[in-house]
């Protein structure tokens, strides 16, 4: 029988959030954090001091908190001295990153003093050109200790040249293994349950590969568009905003070889080689595996040129990509042959993140009318597992098949709440555990595949295709399928 696990022990600490009142704070961190204090994961003494620029008193920053985020429902309310209790953990420090108010590093150097011990936390929620400019200050002020750790938000970068120069700059301050890099799909609970699934469970591992697997989808989209983001999205697009990190993580964690063990490391380099195998799509292949897109004006939704901004579309506006559509392959004996099919995009008609692994068609079928198995992993809006097989109609006469589902829900069959991929992801931070967060090289692998693509797009000036808001995506992203007698999964399973 096997040991039990010991049981958590949380240890004090202090989470200084860079852009600790912006909008992925109010959304995500904060909300994340509430529910690992009311399930005990923080320690009595843990603190959240919060940097910004906003002047704010811990009180001024307190109520921001009370009237965002539990007023707007991102938390229950049917605990108010849990609330309470979290809200004294809140402090806010008013410091300007590269400007002239060196005050604000000694008022939070003031309040750190003296907790040199406990494990302290930089989290940089802020645009990555702020990451170098915040390490260095940080470390002139005296605040990175041997116990610190910093954690860095995507996008890093726009290309692999300026990732590395981030890279570079947080890494004269830090070591890497204080450098947690956060995409917080790793922190979903069907990501992390797709680790189980093949390296738990002995029957799928003999059939996980190009003798049985036909192909792989990886589907993230979204119903929303780009209101009020239209400036960041116009330097980033799809590609580099979700493909890049995201898609590639997925991917990544379906391909990879079942690691030796479930350690610091050893799931990172396997990663790591997934993307080294992945074949370079260059030049004309561009055009042939690749589609990119940009949404117009449909039913009671506006175009992505028509979307509120803060100023008039521009050059770089006609020109970015809202959808993404990737044919990709993995070079190795596992994999060859099998393409992996990625794409995302704005104003599609569901929310929905999935990965689906369909698989070949019986050698020889007895029954007419069959269909082959498919795997679907859904992460977004219910989290759950679904392998559908054939199976006969109930019924007298000729037999009849029709695929059904055999369908887990982590909410219906586990009977709690799921938590937020953050919650997760902002524990094992605090408890210095770094599987689930990127290392350097898997960052730039991941950037050597991905920049090809943008230079080829950059280079031909071919406007993205446009597709209708609320349609199904660019007919392109159809075709790249229908070539190969395939079509994108899209039923609906919630």
């Amino acid at each position: 029988m096997s040991p039990l696990p010991p049981p958590f022990v949380p240890h004090a600490a202090d989470l200084v959030v860079f852009g600790g009142t912006g909008d992925l704070s109010m959304r995500k961190l904060i909300p994340a954090l509430y529910h690992s204090d009311r399930d005990g994961r923080l320690a009595p003494e843990t603190r959240i001091i919060a940097l910004s620029r906003g002047g704010l008193t811990d009180a001024d920053f307190r109520g921001k908190v009370d009237a965002e985020v539990h007023t707007a429902g991102a938390v229950p309310a049917e605990d108010p001295e849990g609330w309470q209790r979290f809200l004294h953990r809140l402090h806010h420090v008013t410091v300007d990153v590269g400007g002239d108010a060196a005050g604000g590093w000694t008022e939070l150097a003031a309040l750190l003093h003296g907790h040199e011990q406990r494990d302290r936390v930089f989290y940089l929620a802020s645009p990555p050109m702020t990451f170098g400019p915040f390490c260095r200050e940080a470390d002139a002020a005296g605040l990175v200790t041997p116990r610190s750790r910093v954690v860095l938000e995507k996008p890093l970068g726009r290309d692999l040249a300026s990732a590395q120069a981030i890279n570079d700059e947080v890494g004269e301050i830090f070591e890497e293994a204080q450098i947690f890099r956060i995409d917080h799909y790793l922190g979903k609970e069907t990501v992390q349950n797709l680790l189980v699934l093949r390296f738990a469970n002995a029957f799928l591992e003999p059939i996980w590969n190009s003798l049985w697997i036909d192909h792989v989808q990886i589907t993230v989209a979204e119903t929303v568009g780009t209101p009020g983001r239209r400036g960041y999205y116009d330097h980033a697009g799809a590609l580099r905003d979700m493909v890049q990190n995201h898609l590639l993580q997925l991917l990544c964690l379906v391909a990879m070889e079942p690691p030796s063990r479930n350690d610091r490391e050893s799931i990172r380099d396997e990663k790591v080689k997934v993307l080294q195998s992945l074949r370079p799509i260059t030049g004309t292949e561009a055009d042939r595996f690749t589609v990119r897109g940009q949404y117009t004006e449909g039913p009671g939704m506006p175009g992505y040129l028509e979307e509120p901004a803060s100023t008039p579309p521009t050059d770089a506006s006609r020109q970015v990509e809202t959808y993404a559509a990737i044919r990709a392959e993995v070079k190795n004996w596992r994999w060859a042959g099998v393409p992996f099919y990625l794409r995302t995009g704005k104003r599609l008609p569901s929310r929905r993140s999935e990965i689906v692994v369909q698989f070949k068609d019986v050698p020889h079928s007895i029954f007419p009318g069959g269909a082959p198995n498919r795997l679907v992993l859904r992460l977004q809006p219910s989290e759950g597992i679904h392998l559908h097989i054939m199976a006969k109609e109930p019924g007298a006469g000729e037999i009849a098949l029709r695929p059904v589902p055999l369908s887990l829900s982590f909410a219906q069959t586990f009977a709690t709440r799921v938590p937020e991929a953050y919650e997760r992801l902002l524990m094992d931070v605090l408890s210095g555990n770094p599987t689930l967060f990127m290392r350097r090289d898997e960052v730039e692998a991941a950037w050597r595949w991905i920049d090809p693509i943008l230079a080829t797009w950059e280079a031909n000036g071919t406007p993205p295709e446009p597709y209708p808001a609320g349609s199904s995506g660019p007919a392109s992203a159809h075709e790249l399928l229908a070539r190969s007698d395939r079509t994108w999964h899209e039923e609906d399973l919630a």
